[in-house]
């Protein structure tokens, strides 16, 4: 009886472990909390049978604060946002990952003065266990929000002029980098580029890219030709950069969207793509498979970016302290350069 008496008690880890779920899900499933599979439940309550595992009240109250579900915030005005290709990926990534953890995702909008007050109003009551911010641009007020925040955040991408302590981004300044310097060793001259957004990181990032492989190739860079991302702010730009460069037979464009405007621009002008001018994208999206012609790019994981923001934010609710990741980009060569 002594003996049994100081055996060490079993863990919250050791019973979800013995349950084969996370320990949010076997914590949650032992505090009757909601979106746990029936499944899941069956499972930690054997695991507590047979490791003799004896709740705690203290952790029990602590346990049920949580609500099963996990914030996707973008700073965004317009909800088709999360139909554009790129940010239905990072939704692919960041389901998966929290299904695993039987997390719920719920998708906001934070753009106008309404929306900020809405999310921030889910931060500061701890509406959901954690939260992922993405598109966030410079003086962005979801940065100071985030700050105040009184649940663990993730940033997609870093904001301008800050790092945050937990952040998934990818090497953009590597990859646009790459593209430029693949553009001079096929001998275009000159070589421009349409930049994304100049008060995001992303934009600035491959701008930068861009500008020290052509200062690195002895090469004046281009001022930034900015675009925002999409399809007809790419043919805008490459419409001046025409223009003013007649002579421009290499474009590097910061995504996949701003290539396939710079190509459709090109066409309508006459240009042959790549004979007389080389287009090379970023992000390696459906639109650069089937663009005309198919669109060399930098590719970005992007479904890997929504996957790995939700496992550090399920670390961080279980406690965990990660670090931050980069994640690597690598140039697919198809025929537009």
């Amino acid at each position: 009886m002594a003996e049994d008496a100081l055996r060490r008690q079993p863990t919250l880890d050791e019973v979800a472990e013995h349950a084969g779920v996370s320990r949010s899900v076997a914590s949650r499933a032992l505090n009757n909390a909601p979106h746990v599979s029936r499944a899941k439940r069956d499972a930690v309550e054997r695991a507590v049978r047979q490791l003799g595992y004896v709740r705690n009240s203290t952790a029990r109250a602590l346990a049920t604060r949580q609500t099963g579900a996990a914030a996707l915030v973008v700073s965004g005005e317009d909800p088709s946002i999360f139909a554009d290709p790129f940010f239905a990926q990072v939704i692919v990534g960041a389901w998966a990952a929290l299904e695993e953890a039987d997390l719920h995702l719920t998708l906001c909008l934070a753009a106008s003065d309404r929306g900020r007050e809405r999310v921030e109003e889910l931060l500061r009551s701890k509406g959901a266990d954690g939260a992922m911010l993405m598109a966030l641009r410079e003086d962005d007020p979801l940065a100071r929000i985030a700050d105040e925040a009184q649940m663990p955040v993730v940033f997609g991408g870093r904001p301008v002029g800050s790092t945050p302590r937990w952040y998934v981004d990818v090497d953009n300044v590597g990859g646009a980098r790459e593209a430029t310097e693949y553009l001079i060793s096929r001998g275009r001259r000159p070589v421009a580029a349409i930049c994304g957004r100049l008060d995001t990181e992303a934009g600035r990032a491959r701008y930068r890219g861009y500008r020290d492989a052509m200062l690195g190739a002895g090469l004046d860079p281009f001022p930034p030709r900015e675009g925002d991302f999409t399809e007809p702010s790419g043919a805008g730009a490459m419409a001046a950069l025409l223009a003013e460069h007649p002579d421009v037979d290499g474009v590097f464009a910061a995504n996949d969207n701003m290539a396939a405007g710079a190509l459709r621009t090109l066409r309508e002008a006459g240009r042959r793509v790549p004979a007389d001018v080389a287009v090379v994208g970023f992000d390696d999206l459906t639109v650069a498979r089937i663009a005309d012609p198919p669109l060399t790019t930098v590719h970005q994981p992007v479904e890997a970016l929504g996957r790995e923001m939700a496992r550090m934010l399920v670390a961080l609710v279980n406690g965990q302290d990660p670090t931050p990741l980069i994640l690597p980009t690598r140039l697919v060569i198809r025929s537009s350069a």
